[in-house]
C-alpha cells in the first residue's frame, strides 16, 4: 500500500488515502500523522467522526493487521 492521495484539511494535518482506494468513493480510511497521534477517517465522510491513536498502538495495529 502507498499512500495515493494527500489531502489538507482546516486543522492541518495532511490526509493520506490507501492506494488500495477504488476512485469512486468505495469503503476506505485516511490517515494524517502527527509526531505523536495517528487520526483516522472515513473517506466518504471527512468531516464527520475521526479516532485517534497513540504511535504505539498504531504501530501494534499495523503490525497485527500484516500478519506480523
Amino acid at each position: 500500500m502507498t499512500a495515493e492521495q494527500r489531502i489538507q484539511d482546516d486543522a492541518e494535518l495532511v490526509w493520506c488515502k490507501s492506494s488500495y482506494s477504488a476512485g469512486d468513493g468505495g469503503e476506505c480510511v485516511e490517515v494524517a500523522v502527527e509526531p505523536a497521534t495517528v487520526h483516522v477517517r472515513d473517506s466518504k465522510n471527512a468531516q464527520g467522526a475521526r479516532l485517534s491513536f497513540g504511535s504505539a498502538p498504531w504501530v501494534a495495529f499495523v503490525d497485527f493487521a500484516a500478519g506480523r
